[in-house]
């Protein structure tokens, strides 16, 4: 087993993931994405270089995962913008690393927050098989 294994918060963080559907999956991604940059803005503002470093490559890590699971093939045209999308916050996280710029995390986060939000809605469950309405 794992040494990780044995820490309960991994474990929790592991049962909750084999727990989702895809669709949640992919809202948790985003989460960490989030998550990731926040902590990298406050590292760029606190000038701590190692957990810049940290934070913007976990980011990175959860970006790549993002892109990973495109189907370009059978998403065709959304499957494309998602990419461009993943791109953009991908070059926007490595400019503010390279920068020392919170600026470009601030950009990287409006789009994944946007997202985020997009990809909550519609991993929401249907009600007795009725397609989901606006809020």
């Amino acid at each position: 087993m794992p040494v990780y294994a044995h820490n309960p918060a991994n474990v929790y963080r592991q049962t909750e993931a084999q727990s989702r559907t895809p669709l949640e999956l992919v809202v948790m991604l985003y989460d960490g994405a989030l998550r990731f940059s926040t902590l990298a803005r406050a590292a760029i503002e606190r000038k701590d270089i190692p957990a810049r470093r940290d934070s913007v490559s976990r980011a990175l890590a959860i970006m790549s995962e993002l892109q990973s699971t495109l189907d370009m093939e059978k998403g065709g045209a959304i499957a494309a913008s998602l990419d461009s999308l993943y791109v953009y916050v991908v070059g926007r996280l490595v400019d503010a690393a390279a920068r020392q710029d919170v600026q470009p995390v601030d950009d990287a986060m409006r789009v994944l927050t946007t997202l985020r939000d997009a990809w909550t809605e519609i991993a929401k469950p249907k009600v007795d098989g009725a397609p989901r309405t606006g809020r």
